[in-house]
């Protein structure tokens, strides 16, 4: 078992610049286990997640975008294993969360790590108007 809580999964090297941006921020990213889809078939990356959370005993995925190759592979696995959560479009605010909460059930962690999230895009949003 691992003393990871997520799997972060996406595209390319998503996972990989985040985990860098947390690691720079709090100083380590020992809460996620990255993942990309690159050269992976669908049926690849569903196998891949499905080893990692055997291997590690993780139950949240985390992923870049809502309909991606990642999510979908992550709602395949769905169906066999109830226990499984899956969080779509993270950014960093829900990963530095995620990662400063390792102490907590990561399933309970999800809804005030996506209100980070909520919060930063409105902030966002808020500047950009000039507010």
């Amino acid at each position: 078992m691992s003393s990871a809580v997520a799997i972060l999964a996406g595209h390319g090297d998503f996972a990989a610049g985040m985990l860098s941006a947390v690691r720079q921020i709090i100083g380590h990213d020992d809460a996620f286990i990255p993942m990309t889809n690159t050269g992976l078939s669908a049926a690849d990356m569903e196998r891949e997640l499905a080893a990692i959370l055997d291997r590690s005993g993780v139950r949240l995925i985390l992923t870049d975008l809502p309909a991606g190759s990642a999510t979908m592979a992550a709602h395949r696995l769905l169906r066999s294993r109830p226990e499984l959560h899956v969080m779509t479009g993270v950014s960093l605010p829900v990963l530095l969360h995620i990662a400063t909460h390792t102490d907590d059930d990561p399933t309970a962690t999800a809804e005030p790590a996506i209100d980070r999230g909520r919060q930063a895009l409105r902030h966002s949003a808020g500047l950009a108007r000039g507010h």
